[in-house]
């Protein structure tokens, strides 16, 4: 399910400092010798010793709540065309005066409880909070992107509530980041950005935000996990922490105990709208380089590859001989005069590394890609042919929009049945083109029929897609098709991995092969 994105709130941050200090407890009694284990018995698991816990927070919040600061926006909205809905008084997200405006006019509406007379709404102006951080004294804020999106007027109230209209130098909606600038004769505080690749799972961490309309909240928890994927974008990689995160935590800092931000708070996990342990930080190191772009240029840079992906599963791996199971991004299509279609990466390709960098799932190749250097020659390690093969290509800079390669028109043919696989194929005719809706250029084996219960029926094969490819050699016919599977068969391949075209776009799929006998069709 999507997880709903944090309320507005402002967030404080304070100048970089050194870690705190913890307060060491008194050294226990030297406890007497421990005897030694039993025979046949197993010695006790020594403790683990804590570390960078300190005795109180106060020190480093009292440290970093002048850096944090709130975001409160404005914004004209249209009137709507109903005279029977009288203006709402704004309040804070989340305040208790927002739900008791809230439920005063739903009953004295017309049609409500009530009777009120009728008035004309009239066009009107909200109001929202967040949060943010100060990176640079000469007044550069960082907050999230859906903080401010669509405001017509940005200010950012600093810890000593002096409220200073900020400029929008720069957006990036696919990593929800925002960078504003502010002008003030009054000295900044301002926080450095740390690695958020050292932290680990378990470690401490202070968020401190303007939940509710509460400026200047603090709250401390651990890291609960790492490298989270809440089907937010390409570039998922959020840190889990159990820090309290509520509406209004949006675009503030997630301190580590050393000071420095180690995420950006976005979004959180709540079936009730608020704090259940369960918030989510974009990680500083993925944030740095798209500040400072936005910060030098206002726009970013990302870089591209030019390929569609899906995941490889255990039995496209095993289709496919490669072992150690499902990794790597399979290619599904190389873009037409995309970076990898020039330098030789083919449909079908896995790619293992990009650049020295592992790819363990498809979805950590996105954004591996998107962080390197457009322009630059980097070597793309590829699983093709049963073995690992090393191709070279130069990064692209990734298009607003990408155009999809078009395939050439295939051979007409007669409908042909896949002995133990539950599907019926034919050639593309003008017939077939015309009652599944291909497109002129289409070329392949269009499936026709799928048995119920059938290999193909649980790989959720439907009538009208089209079969390009087995085994990464493209087929045209029927019969090319048949071959293709008699051929794995007599290998004692245990599958056929099969590239699928359909509405929804290329797809590989691994289909289990049962022998040579036919099956059944419903």
């Amino acid at each position: 399910m999507r997880l709903p994105p944090l309320a507005l709130a402002a967030l404080v941050v304070a100048a970089p400092l050194g870690p705190v200090a913890a307060q060491a407890p008194a050294p226990a009694p030297q406890a007497a010798p421990a005897a030694p284990p039993a025979h046949g018995t197993s010695p006790a698991p020594q403790a683990v010793p804590m570390r960078n816990a300190p005795s109180s927070f106060a020190p480093l919040a009292r440290q970093l709540l002048p850096a944090v600061v709130n975001i409160s926006t404005s914004q004209n909205l249209q009137a709507r065309n109903r005279p029977d809905a009288p203006d709402l008084p704004q309040a804070p997200p989340g305040s208790p005066f927002e739900e008791f405006f809230r439920d005063f006019f739903n009953r004295n509406r017309p049609g409500g409880n009530g009777e009120r007379p009728e008035l004309p709404q009239r066009p009107r102006r909200t109001q929202s909070l967040g949060s943010g951080f100060i990176v640079d004294p000469s007044g550069i804020v960082v907050t999230n992107n859906h903080v401010i999106d669509g405001a017509d007027e940005i200010n950012v109230i600093l810890h000593d509530n002096t409220s200073i209209r900020a400029e929008l130098l720069g957006t990036d909606p696919r990593t929800d980041i925002a960078v504003l600038r502010i002008k003030t004769d009054k000295p900044l505080h301002a926080v450095q950005f740390g690695d958020s690749d050292s932290i680990e799972v378990g470690d401490w961490v202070l968020a401190i935000g303007n939940p509710f309309g509460l400026g200047g909240t603090v709250t401390a928890g651990i890291v609960s996990a790492r490298g989270r994927d809440i089907r937010q974008g390409l570039y998922d990689d959020f840190i889990q922490t159990d820090a309290a995160i509520n509406r209004g935590n949006s675009g503030g800092p997630l301190f580590n105990m050393d000071g420095q931000v180690v995420g950006i708070n976005t979004a959180i996990y709540s079936p009730s709208g608020g704090s259940i342990g369960i918030g989510f930080s974009i990680p500083a190191n993925l944030a740095k380089n798209i500040v400072a772009q936005l910060q030098e240029s206002g726009r970013v840079r990302r870089g591209w590859l030019g390929v569609n992906i899906q995941q490889v599963t255990d039995d496209i791996a095993e289709g496919l001989g490669l072992q150690g199971g499902g990794r790597g991004a399979l290619v599904a299509r190389a873009q037409e005069d995309g970076p990898a279609a020039k330098a030789g990466i083919r449909t079908g390709d896995v790619i293992l590394r990009f650049n020295g960098q592992e790819v363990k799932e498809m979805r950590h190749l996105p954004r591996i890609v998107a962080e390197t250097p457009v322009g630059r020659q980097v070597p793309v390690v590829v699983w093709r042919d049963g073995k690992e093969q090393t191709v070279n290509v130069t990064v692209g800079e990734l298009p607003s929009e990408q155009q999809q390669a078009a395939a050439t028109p295939g051979p007409q043919q007669r409908p042909a049945e896949l002995a133990g696989l539950g599907l019926r194929v034919t050639g593309i005719t003008p017939e077939v083109r015309e009652r599944f809706g291909l497109k002129p250029e289409q070329r392949g084996v269009v499936i026709i029929e799928v048995a119920p219960g059938s290999a193909a029926a649980e790989r959720e094969l439907r009538p009208g897609d089209v079969i390009t490819e087995v085994q990464q050699e493209r087929v045209d016919t029927p019969q090319e098709l048949q071959a293709r599977i008699e051929q794995l068969r007599k290998q004692n391949r245990p599958t056929a991995l099969l590239l699928i075209e359909s509405q929804n776009g290329q797809r590989f799929v691994p289909l289990r092969l049962r022998g040579s006998e036919g099956g059944k069709r419903g």
